[in-house]
């Protein structure tokens, strides 16, 4: 994604970045991974495990051990967005949610989790786990938005993707996560599924909106390396989707979106004004959050890391778990983040502020560049320029990796 420094460390285990750090007032994010899936879906590259319910209790322990550590690092900052990923979260025993709950509530700062406190506290759910007793216990410790994983509302693609649940048990999952009082939900949609039609995309998306959420994420599928679904491809078991028909699919789905009502905020995220996903923003943006769990990604005061990706490894240990991939601050690394991650983003980059880091970090020449390269998408109407920030347009965001590439570029050339 990103070249990375000579001084990272890179697939070796090294102590955690926060061992000797202070209070970090900066951050207002903590990210959660729970690995256990009743069944790996042929598409996903996250890490995960099927679950046999043996080590559930073993790692919300260690978990709650991590939670302590991370509190005692930083001071037990005050948070303001949670969220809680895997791996299938809802799979998790009742109980062991509880604890979870109120662990997170000792050691941390939740007063914007309560009623009125403006905060943003997510759970994955796949809707097949989706129970009452569950959906009570979240919204009792402060969860306050759901983010459902339908993918799809045709058994038929359902089954290509290997997800296992029912297409109606998501708006089960939905009208219950309403009756506990869950405020908010998401739903996550793939297009470009093999043998997907553009009329069953618009299919999906209608049934996506007729739910009635205020946000959805409508993802392009991606063949990552080492998953099923690749294997299966480079068998010839079926054909993706040409580059046409995902064009067409990303029009659509935009044209669907807004016409219910839906702006896109990113590339793949679609919101009602006010209900955009403020966790993932918090990334875009590349602002500080912690990270537990393993193989959950976090960054604190220009470090980045990840937690040791084997739950067996994660389990040995206690408190702050080693890390692999850490990257110690780099401006120039960070630069080239800010443009990657900004750029997705409707809202673009502060051009000035951009063009101004760029110059004290990587000298005058490739402040040029930059100026170039933008340019040169402004002619051709992939971007703009409004109210001082660097904008792309709807063509543009069908290139906005390619535009990112070209501007990062511009800062080592």
């Amino acid at each position: 994604m990103m070249q990375r420094t000579a001084i990272s460390v890179l697939g070796q285990r090294a102590p955690h970045p926060l061992r000797k750090a202070g209070p970090a007032a900066a951050v207002r994010s903590l990210y959660i991974h729970v690995p256990f899936c009743a069944h790996k879906c042929h598409y996903c590259d996250f890490y995960s495990l099927v679950d046999t319910q043996d080590r559930q209790e073993a790692f919300v322990s260690r978990l709650c051990s991590e939670l302590e550590a991370l509190s005692e690092a930083t001071g037990a900052p005050g948070l303001e967005t949670i969220f809680i990923g895997g791996g299938t979260p809802s799979l998790l025993g009742v109980p062991l949610w509880r604890r979870l709950l109120s662990e997170l509530e000792r050691r941390f700062d939740l007063w914007a989790m309560r009623p009125g406190g403006g905060g943003e506290f997510t759970v994955e759910c796949n809707p097949e786990s989706v129970t009452r007793e569950l959906l009570d216990v979240l919204v009792a410790g402060g969860v306050s938005r759901v983010s459902m994983g339908a993918q799809s509302f045709n058994r038929r693609h359902l089954a290509t993707l290997e997800r296992r649940h029912d297409p109606a048990e998501v708006s089960r999952a939905i009208d219950a996560a309403r009756a506990v009082g869950i405020r908010r939900q998401s739903i996550d949609l793939i297009s470009s599924i093999p043998g997907q039609t553009v009329s069953e995309l618009r299919e999906d998306l209608s049934a996506a909106v007729g739910l009635g959420t205020s946000h959805l994420s409508c993802y392009t599928l991606t063949y990552e390396p080492r998953t099923a679904m690749t294997a299966r491809l480079e068998r010839g078991e079926f054909a993706r989707a040409d580059e046409e028909t995902e064009i067409e699919m990303f029009e659509v789905t935009l044209g669907a979106m807004r016409a219910a009502g839906l702006e896109r905020y990113e590339v793949s995220n679609f919101a009602r004004p006010g209900q955009e996903c403020r966790h993932n923003l918090a990334y875009w943006r590349q602002e500080e959050w912690l990270a537990a769990g393993p193989s959950a990604s976090g960054h604190v005061a220009g470090h980045r890391w990840k937690n040791v990706p084997r739950l067996d490894d994660y389990l040995a240990g206690a408190g702050l778990p080693e890390v692999v991939d850490h990257e110690p601050p780099d401006a120039r690394r960070a630069l080239a983040e800010r443009i990657m991650t900004g750029l997705r983003l409707a809202e673009g980059l502060a051009w000035e502020w951009v063009r101004g880091r760029a110059a004290e970090v990587c000298g005058a020449a490739s402040a040029a560049r930059l100026d170039r390269v933008a340019g040169a998408a402004m002619e051709r109407e992939q971007a703009t320029i409004v109210g001082g920030r660097l904008r792309l347009t709807d063509a543009g965001f069908l290139l906005a990796d390619t535009i990112a590439a070209d501007l990062m570029r511009a800062l080592r050339a």
